[in-house]
């Protein structure tokens, strides 16, 4: 073999893992606290789960409507390492797609756990202070 034909070997073995690397560190460092003074929604949900991708299009649909008043986050669950994340355990996440939506004050104002129907998230919503 080649140095070229090593150097384009190794380059599709290593870019995939890095990207995947930086991705589940943009997904886990997050702050945990809150910083906008704003209720708080955070969607845990893995890759793998069809349940899960039910919820993110209720939620694509939802979430531009209330982007100024509440703060909005989604937690990717895919690898054991992340179940490290310090929201998983703050929330107790056992399940996904689990909701749970925070009011300003940081109280938790509902835990949803599996899919529901759009109406209850926007009411859930609706009921954020």
């Amino acid at each position: 073999m080649n140095k070229k034909t090593i150097i384009t070997i190794i380059a599709i073995l290593v870019i995939p893992l890095l990207a995947f690397w930086g991705m589940s560190i943009n997904n886990n460092s997050e702050a945990t606290a809150q910083t906008s003074g704003l209720p708080q929604i955070f969607k845990f949900s893995s890759s793998m789960c069809l349940e899960c991708k039910q919820v993110e299009q209720i939620f694509d649909e939802i979430i531009p409507n209330y982007k100024d008043k509440i703060e909005y986050r989604q937690i990717f669950v895919d690898s054991r390492k992340d179940m490290n994340d310090p929201l998983i355990k703050k929330y107790k996440v056992t399940l996904v797609p689990t909701v749970v939506m925070v009011n300003s004050d940081g109280s938790v104002a509902k835990t949803i756990v599996g899919a529901a129907e759009k109406s209850e998230y926007e009411n859930c919503i609706k009921g954020l202070r």
